[in-house]
């Protein structure tokens, strides 16, 4: 104990701890940055292949054809042999419902390239855990256990591993959802200053994505392809209701619904935004009161386990030091 204290007191120690962890800091901050940068220009791509998709797509029904769902490929492309098994094996009929397409789009993942690589991931899951359990069991780390009981682990972990991937569309959508929830009062807020500064909500909604793309790019994105298709869509109403299907909030869908009723009646759509942005401020704060009142009993364990130890260490580690030290030199 007292090595212990002496070496954190010695001013050497002291001043290489701090340079590792100002180094530490420096790496962080600037691999964060750049991490951002990338995820904000595949966004942007995603974004402008969308909308060129939707150009595609209105300008084959203004001319009487058939609208071809595959014709522009949108974010990262699909391999042939996903495609291939997806195919053979009939994995739609097998696992897609009415409500994948949807989910996907909730977590950001958009167009049939997705939609085949979720299904193999879905098919493949099982059989890859399976896979590496096995050989762990029974190469790695067999034990003295029969070969029927690592054979029944292994299959228990593959049944287990099923289950990945809809846990991890799952929990992106989560961390989607939380982005767009964050950000979309200022969006609001932003919204309605350039509805009554005159501007319509179409250039509203691109102004707004413009913003607000800093604070929630996941945010940005959806809005600039609902702007793409208030643009292009022959009924306005559709790209409200998209926007609020493809973020699966309700706050968003009560503003969408908002709207549309405003654009079928006439009505003032900075009134409907006014109030709108007032629930949702109030909605925030709500929240952040929520999560305030519940902070102290969330403290109480660390409080105990982290910072009274180390308190109690303070307070008593000199007295310790003089009556070890007194008895060592009587």
């Amino acid at each position: 104990m007292v090595d212990f204290i002496e070496r954190f007191a010695n001013r050497d120690f002291l001043i290489a701890l701090l340079a590792a962890i100002s180094a530490a800091a420096v790496v962080f901050t600037f691999g964060s940055s750049l991490i951002g940068r990338s995820e904000m220009k595949t966004r942007i791509r995603r974004v402008a292949l969308e909308r060129e998709k939707l150009r595609a797509q209105e300008m084959s029904r203004l001319r009487g054809a058939e609208q071809e769902r595959g014709s522009i490929r949108r974010g990262a492309e699909t391999k042939d042999y996903m495609r291939n098994i997806v195919e053979r094996f009939s994995l739609r009929k097998a696992f897609q419902d009415e409500n994948t397409v949807d989910k996907l789009a909730t977590a950001g993942y958009r167009g049939q390239g997705h939609l085949t690589t979720y299904l193999f991931m879905r098919f493949a899951a099982p059989f890859g855990v399976l896979t590496i359990a096995a050989v762990y069991l029974l190469f790695v780390l067999p034990g003295d256990r029969p070969l029927y009981l690592n054979l029944a682990y292994a299959i228990g972990a593959g049944i287990v591993g099923s289950y990945l991937p809809p846990l991890m569309l799952k929990n992106r959508t989560q961390k989607r959802q939380q982005s767009i929830r964050r950000a979309w009062p200022d969006c609001l807020d932003l919204m309605l200053l350039c509805v009554e500064s005159g501007m319509s909500i179409e250039h509203a909604f691109k102004r707004v994505a413009k913003e607000i793309g800093d604070q929630s790019p996941e945010l940005a994105e959806e809005i600039t392809l609902t702007t793409a298709e208030l643009s292009f869509l022959d009924d306005r109403s559709r790209g409200f209701e998209n926007l609020g299907k493809r973020t699966g909030l309700d706050g968003v869908r009560s503003v969408m619904t908002a709207l549309i009723q405003a654009d079928k009646y006439g009505t003032s759509v900075g009134q409907a935004l006014r109030v709108m942005a007032e629930e949702g401020r109030e909605a925030r704060m709500m929240a952040a009161e929520t999560k305030a009142a519940a902070l102290p009993p969330k403290l109480t364990v660390p409080l105990i386990l982290f910072f009274l130890p180390v308190l109690f260490i303070v307070i008593m580690a000199p007295a310790m030091i003089t009556v070890f030290s007194g008895s060592v030199t009587g």
